[in-house]
């Protein structure tokens, strides 16, 4: 019996120096900072001067990575970024096991800016309406890997303005960056605590506003047509609903026409919609390559 309790016994201190091994060392953070996490979101952000920087972390011996992370340390040094070189645990640690290739960044968050920030373009009056401006708003996008996919794409395709909804939408946060590709880090994100007032606004300034839908059967008292067959002649701002619920019956009634992506085949129940980045850069696409049609 003796024998058995010592080698649980020792079985337990092994057990216990391996979890001492394990846990990685503890980076005390400073106050107000995020961890960025990335190379491409890392890189970004260094390039730019939208936060403020506090570490850079970097994974020891990386191998086929070399050229990449004395890249960032060049970066790093020119903003006078101090540069710490971690186990790979540690850099788990630091962004709670997402995928950070190997680089980690401490700085302050990013924010949404307001409207009132906004720098309006400089147009005159009677070139308003010609102008192929086209805006995305988003309202009550919840899920930041969505939310990084439509700020990707939104980029990609040349959207002048993404808005967002203040309430009830996902914030600025690192996974954003990441599912961004970066793109959080050099594109303005805007937000309005009125959505509705914000809509009406630009109606009266000349713009058209137009909704998005997957069921078209489920619109009442607005005009749906395919993506396809939409033309536009004047500045445009596409609204995005949430993942679950789509736009609200409020902002749908402020829309003058929905968009319906048509599919390609009869639809089994059940799978009959598309994740909402990927029906969004269908529609963009759609949208945004008659503006360079038309030379906008």
């Amino acid at each position: 019996a003796n024998r058995e309790s010592w080698s649980s016994r020792v079985g337990d201190f092994s057990k216990a120096r391996k979890r001492l091994e394990r846990k990685p060392l503890s980076v005390e953070r400073t106050k107000g900072s995020e961890i960025l996490f990335g190379i491409a979101p890392c890189s970004l952000a260094l390039s730019q001067s939208r936060r403020d920087l506090f570490r850079l972390f970097l994974k020891q011996s990386s191998g086929s990575r070399r050229l990449v992370m004395s890249e960032f340390v060049l970066q790093a040094t020119a903003r006078g970024v101090p540069v710490h070189h971690v186990k790979r645990r540690e850099l788990d640690a630091l962004c709670r096991g997402q995928v950070h290739q190997g680089v980690c960044l401490e700085a302050t968050p990013l924010r949404f800016k307001s409207l009132e920030e906004a720098e309006e373009p400089d147009l005159g009056d009677e070139e308003i309406p010609n102008r192929q401006l086209i805006w995305l708003v988003l309202e009550h996008i919840q899920d930041p890997m969505n939310l990084g996919a439509l700020l990707r794409s939104a980029y990609f395709l040349g959207v002048d303005r993404v808005v967002t909804s203040q309430r009830n939408s996902c914030p600025l946060t690192p996974t954003v960056s990441k599912a961004s590709s970066g793109a959080m880090e050099v594109f303005d994100v805007y937000s309005t605590d009125d959505l509705r007032s914000f809509l009406k606004a630009k109606t009266a300034e000349g713009w058209e506003v137009v909704g998005t839908v997957s069921k078209p059967e489920d619109v009442e008292n607005v005009p749906v047509i395919s993506c396809l067959e939409f033309q536009w002649n004047k500045p445009v701002i596409i609204v995005i609903g949430s993942e679950g619920d789509g736009l609200s019956l409020e902002t749908q009634l402020l829309c003058h026409r929905m968009l319906a992506i048509p599919p390609g085949r009869a639809l089994h129940p059940g799978i009959e919609s598309l994740n909402v980045s990927v029906a969004t850069g269908i529609l963009l696409h759609s949208i945004c390559s008659q503006k360079l049609r038309h030379g906008g």
